[in-house]
């Protein structure tokens, strides 16, 4: 209802009482009433107005308006404003007196039985509200709670739109009894409006849309009817923030749920592929072993002209291959699972550069690698033992990637405070596509024939973790001056304390 038909409606109201209350003043009269029982009539009309309009200022018209016709239908002289009287005076004073006292106790009585009803409605809501979200088990039940208890609350059309991180975008709305789900389409473009919205709310073009911001994010926005005036979003303002604060706190405990679901998932299947890993890795070693040194002893036993010599040199390759695929998988199980611990001693990296070369010539008796070493002799704190992994992993991983003929090579020079140790080689290089992913586990090139061919990404994935847990740094990358792939690490020259992976 408007403000003006319901100050007429209100007008009307005070007109009728009154009315009513002349014409029975006027029945009194003729039963030959005392006065007394036709003022007790206007102050029963006075009471009755105050109780059915609303506001003080319409109880005290009515006293006014009450008096004029008692002193104009039932004071001499009759029909007329004038008092021959002077005791009148005192009656109607006594009379205006008591009836604006009587409208206004009345009218705070019933603004503060209204108040307190609408406290009492606010508080049912909340209560409903938090007691429905603390069992809400997902996003979609928080939006249907939500927009139930603000749609109840405006009595309008209320929409909330999903658009935090742990699930899709999704859209419901409360219209009358029914409620309407759909997805979002538009959530990306919503989160990039309110996620900076420095205003309470943000009037659109039918609604006015208010953020529930998460502990991190933006969670959701509601969107509430235009059809609910301003004022009566002011006068709810602070129960409307309530009940935002609650569905932020509801959704940010799903949230949570959901990432500690997911990580315990994610836990688990790396637990079980490390153990599926190492008891497979620990079952081949043993047979590994076995058919390399069978081979070789074959080898030795056959003429080396032998056509068979071939067939036994690749047996004994591809088993070599395989025992260092299987050695790989056993190292990175460990330090994935913290069981290594780098024992760092001050160390000479000619002397662990010489063995990995030596290491990997063995393997590769027709590649010729070249070392760089400085002219400078200095001590750094290291695990020989896992630096010498690394580099033969690089120089293992160039190898493949190198033709006989392409130079390979491996330098070490110092800076103020780190070594840098490179390794370089002319072969193929590395595939733009691919430089974002070198160091991920289980990664190989779908362009490289040799990744194709034998990889399985985890040289690499080791190189990275090792020199990681020494404090230095890794990286790799085609080089500048020719074709070909360099990988580059440090390691800090000062000496740490022992440190585990």
């Amino acid at each position: 209802m408007s403000k003006k038909k319901e100050v007429l409606y209100s007008v009307l109201k005070l007109a009728v009482i009154v009315f009513m209350a002349t014409i029975l003043g006027k029945l009194f009269a003729k039963l030959g009433f005392p006065e007394t029982n036709i003022v007790v009539m206007y102050l029963l009309a006075v009471l009755l107005v105050a109780r059915f309009t609303s506001g003080y200022q319409y109880g005290i018209l009515s006293a006014v308006v009450s008096l004029l016709c008692y002193n104009y239908y039932f004071t001499e002289p009759y029909h007329t404003l004038a008092v021959d009287d002077p005791g009148y005076l005192i009656t109607f004073s006594i009379m205006l007196t008591t009836s604006i006292l009587t409208s206004a106790l009345t009218t705070k009585e019933k603004l503060l039985t209204k108040e307190a009803n609408e406290r009492g409605k606010e508080s049912q809501i909340l209560y409903m509200l938090s007691s429905k979200l603390s069992d809400a088990a997902d996003v979609e039940a928080v939006l249907k709670i939500t927009v139930e208890s603000i749609s109840r609350l405006f009595q309008v059309n209320v929409g909330c739109i999903y658009v935090g991180k742990q699930s899709e975008p999704v859209y419901i709305q409360q219209s009358g009894k029914e409620q309407i789900h759909r997805g979002a389409q538009e959530a990306e473009a919503i989160r990039m409006i309110y996620a900076d919205l420095r205003t309470e709310y943000l009037e659109e073009e039918d609604a006015y849309g208010y953020p529930v911001n998460g502990r991190e994010h933006l969670l959701a926005v509601v969107r509430i009817d235009k059809t609910v005036s301003a004022e009566h979003l002011e006068e709810k303002k602070k129960l409307l923030h309530s009940i935002l604060e609650n569905v932020s706190m509801a959704m940010d405990r799903i949230e949570v749920t959901v990432e500690r679901v997911r990580d315990r998932a994610s836990m688990e299947r790396e637990r079980e592929r490390a153990n599926l890993l190492r008891a497979i890795s620990h079952d081949l070693r043993t047979p590994l072993s076995g058919i390399m040194g069978t081979s070789e002893m074959l080898m030795d036993m056959t003429d080396k002209e032998d056509s068979r010599q071939k067939l036994l040199l690749d047996i004994y390759q591809d088993a070599d291959w395989l025992k260092s695929l299987v050695e790989n998988i056993l190292s990175l199980t460990r330090l994935q699972d913290g069981k290594v611990v780098i024992h760092k001693e001050m160390e000479a990296i000619e002397e662990v550069i010489g063995c990995a070369v030596a290491h990997v010539e063995r393997s590769f008796p027709d590649r010729s690698i070249q070392v760089e070493i400085p002219e400078e002799f200095r001590f750094v704190p290291m695990d020989a033992r896992l630096m010498e992994q690394v580099i033969a992993n690089l120089l293992d991983n160039a190898v493949k990637h190198t033709k006989p003929q392409e130079a390979i090579t491996v330098s070490a020079c110092y800076t103020k405070d780190t070594l840098v140790v490179s390794v370089r080689d002319e072969g193929e290089g590395i595939a733009e596509s691919d430089v974002p992913n070198l160091f991920k586990i289980f990664y190989t090139s779908k362009t490289c024939p040799a990744d194709v061919k034998r990889g399985i990404g985890l040289g690499l994935t080791i190189c990275e973790t090792v020199v990681m847990a020494h404090g230095g740094t890794i990286t790799g990358r085609n080089r500048m001056d020719r074709k070909g792939a360099e990988f580059i690490f440090t390691l800090p020259l000062a000496e740490g304390e022992k440190e585990y992976v």
